[in-house]
């Protein structure tokens, strides 16, 4: 059975997106974990990690949010235009 490029493409292209989806979440909440630490030992407090912790999985979980919906957002308004992406095309071939 002989594979096709495109398929070995999409292969690749897929990984890259679950590491870059990863790496986001990670750094993410890393950075605020980072602040948080920092901020404990400089105030002598013991909840702001806790807390800069949980912001930073929203902040992470959006960011990936955001990422796979303008990946895959199929037939969605654009922003701020009032036209899907479907109309902006038929646009585009009609002029």
């Amino acid at each position: 059975m002989k594979r096709d490029k495109k398929d070995g493409r999409k292969v690749f292209q897929s990984l890259a997106l679950v590491t870059q989806l990863g790496l986001n979440m990670i750094v993410s909440i890393g950075l605020a974990c980072a602040l948080g630490v920092w901020l404990d030992r400089k105030l002598g407090t013991s909840y702001i990690t806790v807390i800069l912790f949980i912001l930073g999985v929203i902040a992470g979980g959006q960011s990936v949010y955001r990422m796979v919906q303008k990946i895959y957002g199929d037939g969605k308004e654009t922003r701020g235009s009032g036209i899907s992406d479907e109309d902006h095309r038929d646009t585009e071939k009609k002029g």
